[in-house]
């Protein structure tokens, strides 16, 4: 094979490497990060867009559309000392795909170390019962603290609460009958609760 036609034909791959590279498809509801010699340049959104090949390239690809993420049930405990399980489902989407990527190494995970602090200072100042009866109120005061460090996160944020699992604290013996009465009538409260935090009518 003469030298001239191995050329061209490394010539055509070359070129044809580098469309590939220049053009950029996003689908719907997505989009990239690209950076140019490893900083920032711009965000590619849905549909057709074209890069520098060989320079420019795709830092990361974020799902714009609404997530669901269920947390492990954490156990708090109240300001009376009974232990309450939480668990926490968070609804979010991402709002700004350049801040998701470089203000916070890993969302989800950092949402979740927040949520947990955050309920337990919260519910640390709450007796059972208000606990159970005060799920709006929680959602709220939890929600204010996500909302301020996700919003610099380039997240949007919902999330739901619920109270489910009750436990004894490690501090109540079975020899303490006045604890255990206790425990009992916020067992007897808790079970007549329903999903929205109301007393079922008898």
């Amino acid at each position: 094979m003469e030298p001239v036609i191995i050329v061209l034909i490394i010539l055509v791959v070359l070129v044809f490497i580098a469309l590939i590279k220049t053009i950029q498809v996003i689908p719907q509801a997505s989009a990239a990060i690209v950076e140019r010699f490893g900083r920032y340049t711009r965000t590619l959104n849905a549909g057709l867009n074209i890069v520098v090949p060989f320079i420019d390239t795709i830092r990361n690809r974020i799902d714009l559309r609404e997530q669901v993420v269920p947390f492990p049930p954490q156990p708090v405990i109240t300001q009376d000392n009974l232990v309450v399980n939480i668990d926490t489902v968070i609804y979010y989407q991402v709002t700004d795909a350049r801040a998701a990527t470089y203000e916070v190494a890993s969302y989800i995970q950092a949402i979740e170390q927040l949520t947990v602090t955050t309920l337990r200072n919260i519910i640390g100042g709450m007796d059972l019962e208000r606990t159970l009866t005060s799920r709006e109120e929680i959602n709220a005061a939890l929600r204010g603290v996500l909302d301020e460090a996700t919003g610099k996160w380039g997240l949007g944020l919902l999330l739901a609460l619920g109270a489910e699992d009750l436990g004894l604290p490690d501090t109540f013996g079975l020899e303490d009958g006045g604890a255990l009465v206790a425990v009992g009538a916020h067992l007897l409260l808790h079970r007549v609760l329903d999903g929205g935090g109301r007393l079922d009518r008898l």
